[in-house]
Formats: C-alpha cells, structure tokens, sequence
C-alpha cells in the first residue's frame, strides 16, 4: 500500500472518530458503532511473518521487529502529520473550519499526489 494511500485512510480514521467523538456528546449514553477501519488498516499494511519452527525467543522478537518496523513506522508517521496539521489549525486560532474540514482538505491532497504519481 502507497504512503499516500495510507494517509488517506488515516485521515479517514481520524475523520470517523470525531465524528463519534460528536455523537457521543450528543447522545451521551449511547453506544456508536465503528467502522473497523483501524483493525483494517492493520491487516493491510502489517506484514505476514512467517518463523522457523526452530527459532530461538531473541530470533523470533528479532524476526517480527524487522518485520513490523518500517509499517508502524510509516503508521506513526502519517497519524503524526495528521496531528500536527489539526495542531497548526487550532494554534492559529482559526474558527473559520472545522476538524473535519481540516482532514477532508488533508484527504484530497493526498489523493492529488497519488494521482500525479500515478500519472507519470
């Protein structure tokens, strides 16, 4: 899966929990439902890692680190940047949008980019 591609459906994880971070201030007591996109995202990005039978505990932890590092690397990263952009809005003091405007703005300037990459 593309960087790219991946900041997507981060912004679209962040965008589903403010939108039931506002449901649950509306309707307090209320269970809302979520999507699964995180347990998604999980399963599409991490790694399959397969281990020797005769691996030791040190080779196996060594094997998975390996294995998982550069996929929550890259996970951190994205939902890092994220943050930071929401962050940069709200210290500039600006009412004039919202988080989820924010994020939708986040979404299509990443869809822009996979599109360029994909055009070349």
């Amino acid at each position: 899966m593309e960087r790219s591609e991946i900041m997507q459906r981060v912004v679209g994880i962040l965008t589903e929990a403010v939108e039931v971070r506002r449901q649950t201030r509306e309707n307090p007591g209320v269970e809302v439902a979520l999507t699964g996109a995180v347990s998604a995202l999980l399963v599409e990005t991490l790694p399959k890692i397969e281990l020797p039978a005769d691996a030791s505990a040190q080779e196996t932890a060594h094997i998975i680190t390996d294995a998982l590092a550069p996929a929550i690397v890259t996970l951190a990263n994205c939902f890092s940047y994220a943050f930071v952009h929401l962050a940069e809005v709200h210290d500039e003091g600006r009412t004039d949008t919202t988080a989820t405007d924010v994020l939708r703005s986040l979404s299509l300037q990443f869809a822009q980019r996979e599109g360029k990459l994909e055009g070349e």
